[in-house]
């Protein structure tokens, strides 16, 4: 096979006082025409600072190769000119990124970004270029690619914003291509059609694909041969069937370990009282304006639920199924449209704010982004003293009880000191679940609040919210697009689609016998489910 790129002995060193000497150590493998490559590892592991590395992209001021080649078809990407490098990337290489949100100029239609990149590298005509931006949408499987080409990324759904992504990185027809983290952000179901994609661009064209990823059920969908760093350095590579069918390494079978199960265990029946209802809950948006021709959306549409004490109801489905308005409505943070939302025997689907404040304290959410859910500017512990004495609770009380909350979610009281910057992304979601904890609720509201975190983390997160949602009691509305992690921690699962509970029942009978087409089609969606399902105990 013809290597496209070869990594031989690369370290990159980090600044004097980081935690480690370097990001990168002693790394050597290879990208052949033909393959995917998945590098697998933890948040810090060293994984996309090969990637950045590669295209040049790193950052300068703090990351520095010290050692190694990168050899692009035999051309040392580390020695290369900055007008070199501009003209490999796009030309030889080009990147997906995570958040294709932040990689799209929001200002600009997303044609017009994809011409851009033909008007730079090539000398064709206006309407040429147009042309074969029409036809880089049509092979990424987009609608309506002439439509679309004047459209803005906020008028397309997630996966449509990640298609345009990939549109842009192949229009110049690379021999690399790098994916770091493309799918991670979106839902089971379209993160399966994406990767469908990639594999199928990839054989049509030949390239070799690097694919930066932290989830073994990915790999196991994707990959033909697996690199496994942790810490920087290389612990393992080889065939995907050889990685996945006999690890070597400690770090590689934990991390084959933490891919959350599709076989839920069995849970009790709760018997404990009910702390959370919803009862023919309705939320619709737009109206029908003077004639009758405005649009209106029912984004959530008759749904009943029960949550009692002890339990923990998932609901589940993808963007725009309803799932987070029906959090919303439950928290009040939206007006219901009619219906009622009872928190004990309190209906406070329609109270004013002023008797609403009070029930407030027994309802508490975790959102799906701890960084953004905690103010830079605060110490952890002023967020988690705040609710508390907003309410009235002694300042040192306060305080006293968030050191305690802090030991309970695996956290050093003393770090309440430090700032959310200070904390990795799973640590700040444990503090977050404090902050919530704080105001001893009866009813827990996660929405997502694993999607974003490393798999491996995710596995410590659910953990815990098992742990404290028995330790207080607590009911819990549990939300995701995930049936992987719905099995791991739902006693039983509600799965909704524009905004209609389809299937309802105990987490396990409905994974074992699903009777809606759309569930069936979620669980099918879960990367990595035809390894793990027929893989060793």
């Amino acid at each position: 096979m013809t290597a496209i790129l070869e990594i031989r002995d690369l370290s990159v060193s980090l600044p004097p006082q980081a935690d480690r000497p370097f990001a990168i150590k002693d790394i050597t493998f290879e990208v052949n025409a033909g393959e995917i490559v998945c590098v697998v590892g933890e948040s810090g592991s060293g994984k996309s600072v090969t990637s950045f590395t590669v295209m040049g992209l790193h950052d300068k001021r703090a990351l520095t190769p010290v050692a190694g080649e990168i050899l692009l078809q035999g051309q040392n990407v580390l020695t290369a000119s900055d007008a070199q490098i501009r003209r490999l990337r796009g030309e030889k290489m080009a990147m997906i990124f995570q958040e294709p949100m932040t990689a799209l100029n929001p200002v600009v239609s997303v044609g017009d970004q994809i011409g851009e990149i033909l008007e730079i590298h090539t000398s064709l005509s206006a309407s040429e270029r147009k042309a074969k931006v029409i036809q880089a949408m049509t092979d990424v499987h987009l609608p309506d690619p002439e439509k679309m080409y004047r459209s803005y990324p906020h008028q397309l759904s997630g996966g449509q914003r990640q298609r345009i992504v990939i549109a842009l990185a192949l229009v110049l027809e690379p021999v690399l291509l790098i994916a770091d983290e493309p799918t991670t952000a979106l839902d089971v179901t379209t993160q399966a059609q994406i990767l469908l994609l990639i594999k199928e661009l990839q054989e049509r064209r030949g390239m070799g694909v690097l694919f930066i990823t932290h989830d073994f059920g990915v790999v196991a969908d994707i990959a033909d041969r697996v690199i496994v760093m942790q810490n920087g350095e290389i612990v393992e590579q080889g065939p995907v069937d050889q990685v996945l069918g006999a690890p070597q390494h400690p770090y590689t079978k934990m991390l084959i370990g933490a891919v959350p199960s599709m076989d839920p265990p069995r849970r009790e029946e709760a018997t404990g009282v009910p702390a959370l209802s919803a009862n023919h809950l309705d939320k619709l948006y737009g109206n029908k304006g003077m004639f009758g021709k405005g649009r209106v959306v029912h984004a959530v549409d008759d749904v009943n639920f029960v949550v009692r004490r002890g339990e923990t109801l998932g609901i589940v489905g993808e963007s725009g199924s309803g799932k987070s308005t029906v959090a919303r409505c439950v928290m009040r943070l939206i007006d219901p449209t009619s219906g009622e939302v009872l928190v004990g025997d309190t209906d406070i689907a329609t109270l004013r704010e002023d008797r609403l404040r009070p029930h407030r304290r027994d309802i508490q959410i975790v959102f799906q982004d701890p960084y953004r859910s905690l103010n830079p500017r605060r110490t952890v512990g002023q967020s988690i003293v705040e609710g508390p004495v907003n309410f009235g609770l002694d300042p040192k009380e306060a305080m006293e009880r968030a050191q305690r909350l802090m030991s309970i979610v695996g956290l050093a009281p003393e770090a309440l000191e430090r700032f959310p910057h200070q904390f990795s992304g799973g640590q700040r979601q444990r503090i977050c679940i404090a902050r919530a904890l704080a105001m001893e609720p009866t009813v827990l509201i996660a929405d997502e609040a694993v999607s974003a975190l490393d798999v491996s983390v995710q596995a410590q997160v659910l953990d815990l919210l098992d742990d404290v949602k028995d330790k207080f009691d607590l009911a819990m509305l549990f939300i995701t697009h995930d049936l992987r992690v719905a099995a791991q921690i739902c006693d039983r699962i509600m799965v909704m689609r524009k905004g209609v509970v389809v299937e309802s029942g105990p987490t396990a009978e409905v994974f074992a016998n699903p009777q809606h087409e759309y569930t069936r089609a979620l669980l099918a969606a879960a990367p990595g489910h035809r390894w793990f399902d027929k893989a060793p105990a």
